[in-house]
């Protein structure tokens, strides 16, 4: 199993830097060309980018114990990598989104060329990105994996429309994708923040029924009256869960704890 680990930790660090890298390409390119799509993608990316190196980095820290100042240990650090993200992607989102508003009444030459490049590269490394990452055990590489190869699809996006303005000169083709990003990013955040603001709340894990559970609970001989029941996650992958019941003077406490 070290093996494996030491492996999965390698691809995700191979994965980071070729995103980190890649991202300072695109907003480079992003500038050059003027294309506010691929600065659009470039945002998308950075975001990306730091989650891959939160998690890298707080994946170690989280694994502490808890201590006298955390007594519920260090488990909710990932919730605050989401948190920037989040903040970061809708920050960007809406600057680029004011300049495409100017940009759709009044569009800009964009570089088709300079676009078209960067497309073929884009599909080219987060292919072999995802490639890289689909020989991965973890869950998380196969999560990356797909993530991706998502990215795949948002360049060939972009490709086209490098073409079509190639060939057109229609440059409204640009903000028009941007838009389209802009919507899909806002559409990842709401999608991530439901269940980071469910966790935030203390709320039942999204996944689980408390009614079901506690249907479950309530067959076993022996406990009475179930009061206090509480399901919460600290970050959406450990659940804790507590409820008081009363046990038969005849029965076991430990052996009815465990059967619960």
């Amino acid at each position: 199993m070290p093996d494996h680990d030491h492996h999965n930790h390698k691809n995700i660090k191979i994965a980071t830097f070729l995103n980190i890298g890649f991202t300072v390409i695109e907003f480079i390119g992003g500038a050059l060309t003027n294309s506010l799509a691929i600065m659009m993608d470039a945002l998308h990316d950075l975001g990306d980018s730091i989650v891959l190196l939160s998690s890298w980095k707080i994946e170690q820290e989280a694994r502490r114990q808890p201590d006298w100042k955390r007594s519920f240990g260090y488990r909710r650090l990932s919730l605050l990598a989401a948190f920037l993200n989040a903040v970061i992607l809708l920050g960007g989102s809406i600057i680029i989104l004011f300049q495409v508003v100017a940009r759709l009444i009044q569009p800009q030459p964009v570089d088709p060329i300079g676009i078209i490049w960067l497309a073929i590269i884009g599909i080219g490394a987060n292919l072999i990105g995802s490639w890289q990452l689909k020989k991965g055990h973890s869950l998380n590489e196969k999560m990356l994996s797909w993530h991706l190869l998502e990215d795949v699809l948002g360049w060939v996006g972009i490709l086209i429309s490098g073409v079509v303005i190639y060939y057109t000169d229609l440059y409204i083709i640009d903000p028009l994708v941007t838009i389209i990003f802009t919507a899909f990013i806002f559409w990842g955040v709401w999608r991530n923040s439901k269940e980071l603001i469910n966790i935030f709340l203390e709320g039942v894990p999204a996944k689980q029924s408390l009614q079901i559970i506690l249907h479950q609970i309530k067959k076993i001989n022996g406990l009475k009256n179930v009061t206090d029941i509480h399901l919460w996650s600290l970050d959406g992958k450990h659940q804790l869960f507590t409820l008081e019941g009363v046990v038969g003077k005849s029965e076991k406490p430990d052996v009815i704890r465990r059967k619960i």
